[in-house]
């Protein structure tokens, strides 16, 4: 018998979203990483302050990094406080890391991180996307679309 498939990211608290990504990039595949952080970054980021907008990953040496993620340093910290754009660990089994790479270096994909978040054991996560650069061209198709959808989902509400 298959094992029960896990529920969906469990996000409690959305502390950056990176709602650019989904405009730029047609996402195939998500991932839940853990972060690796220090501290006064956690401190930060519980009080809401962070920014993925600019940001990105890459695998090197095996392992998945979290590239320009802005955290800012905690305000109350001291001269232990970290540094606000440092590359951050991402904490994904090895076989994900294998299937990450081989998308990036065959099919040409990148790694954008679409959320960072705590889950409900209160842990710091960011919903990771193996995504597919979109030309303009595809970027206005994915407008009409969406607006047609949206369009055609209110003249069937409307007719009942």
């Amino acid at each position: 018998m298959a094992r029960p498939k896990p529920p969906t990211f469990d996000k409690r608290k959305t502390v950056a979203e990176n709602r650019r990504a989904r405009f730029d990039y047609a996402v195939e595949e998500k991932f839940e990483a853990g972060i690796a952080l220090q501290g006064t970054e956690v401190k930060s980021l519980r009080s809401g302050e962070a920014t993925i907008a600019e940001s990105y990953a890459e695998v090197r040496d095996g392992e998945a990094w979290l590239i320009n993620a802005n955290i800012p340093e905690y305000t109350h910290g001291n001269r232990l406080n970290h540094e606000p754009k440092r590359p951050r660990k991402l904490l994904l089994h090895e076989r994900e890391i294998e299937k990450l790479l081989g998308a990036v270096e065959r099919k040409g994909m990148t790694l954008v991180p679409l959320s960072m978040y705590f889950n409900g054991q209160g842990r710091a996560k960011v919903e990771l996307a193996l995504a597919k650069g979109r030309q303009t061209k595809d970027k206005r198709d994915y407008l009409k679309d969406r607006d047609w959808q949206r369009d055609k989902a209110r003249i069937l509400r409307d007719r009942g």
